[in-house]
């Protein structure tokens, strides 16, 4: 009996130490993972529960900086109840995030309920599509802008099949958009496509696949993006200069006001990182569009700077102004007496 028993513990023994010894080759994988229950959930079956908010990242970068991740912070604080995309190129298709992933920002942002990582396949995002033609003969390896070009052509791709909100990754959400169908204005008679949103299928997107392989031209900056939308947007609408704060009506779709995202013009972006006597409201806008394409001087965002972006950070997007905000020092300084919310 004894001897039974002896070998009854031996056995359990050892399987207790294989498995220890499994899981200390992966010390990290109870983190890198997705949560359970938003893997198991499919795009298809996210988009349908309502409009949901859009961002992308075409490059195969997996450490988003601070400034991406309090766009996606942001925009999952104020639409508590839509689903919030990343899609990223350089995730893989299993879901989750690679076995090495040290991202802080990822960690951050695949803990909020309502954010989801998915990969970005163009290929089969450009299926059913005027730009799959397009696709499929490009070498990208020759185009200069490739990176603005292909995230400009996914995201009329991706919100002509499903629907929803675009927004860039440095874009700060301050408050709901009201319009399903839209464009917004980026200065008077000129559109951005920084931010955009329609209904599936709506065929000014379906125009805009169509005129961007038709007119394609990689060399001119913005071509395929922002001077597309108001190519197309001249040819809807009979365009006229803004009265006021008050947005403009085309056909089915909403101009809206600049002041909506753009209250400070590119050419003023270093106003963001300035320190304010008396800080604006933004009563009139959505979002606030901080044109990181034109920080070539990489100014960061630092904690205790009194800057404009850092106290929009620290009121728009708390949890990452906590976690990854960086102190003059250089180094991440956790806000002290404050608790993980």
């Amino acid at each position: 009996m004894l001897t039974k028993l002896q070998f009854s513990l031996s056995v359990t023994l050892l399987f207790a130490c294989g498995f220890l010894y499994q899981f200390t080759l992966k010390p990290s994988c109870l983190i890198c993972y997705l949560p359970s229950y938003k893997s198991q959930q499919g795009l298809e079956a996210l988009l349908g529960r309502g409009r949901s908010i859009v961002f992308l990242e075409t490059s195969e970068r997996m450490e988003p900086t601070p400034l991406v991740s309090c766009a996606v912070e942001s925009a999952a604080k104020v639409y508590p109840e839509q689903p919030v995309l990343l899609l990223m190129k350089g995730l893989n298709n299993s879901m989750q995030l690679p076995p090495n992933s040290t991202s802080p920002a990822l960690s951050l942002l695949s803990a909020i309920d309502n954010v989801f990582l998915f990969p970005l396949d163009m290929k089969s995002l450009f299926e059913d599509t005027p730009l799959f033609s397009w696709y499929t003969q490009i070498n990208s390896s020759t185009e200069r802008f490739w990176l603005h070009i292909s995230s400009d052509a996914s995201r009329l791709a991706f919100i002509w099949k499903y629907g929803g909100v675009y927004m860039d990754t440095d874009v700060i959400s301050i408050r709901p958009i009201p319009e399903d169908n839209f464009l917004a204005a980026q200065k008077s008679q000129f559109s951005s496509n920084g931010v955009f949103g329609f209904l599936p299928h709506h065929p000014f997107l379906w125009q805009c696949m169509e005129n961007f392989v038709e007119n394609y031209n990689p060399n001119i900056w913005g071509h395929q993006g922002p001077e597309l939308m108001t190519r197309l947007l001249r040819v809807w609408c009979k365009l006229r200069d803004f009265q006021e704060v008050s947005d403009l009506k085309c056909l089915n779709f909403s101009f809206l006001h600049p002041q909506r995202f753009y209250p400070i013009s590119f050419r003023a972006w270093r106003r963001y990182y300035e320190v304010w006597d008396t800080e604006p409201s933004f009563n009139n806008s959505y979002a606030l569009h901080l044109w990181n394409h034109m920080n070539q001087e990489r100014k960061a965002v630092v904690r205790g700077s009194n800057t404009l972006v850092e106290n929009l950070y620290r009121k728009h997007c708390p949890k990452t102004y906590r976690d990854l905000l960086q102190g003059p020092e250089g180094s991440v300084t956790k806000e002290q007496g404050r608790g993980k919310k």
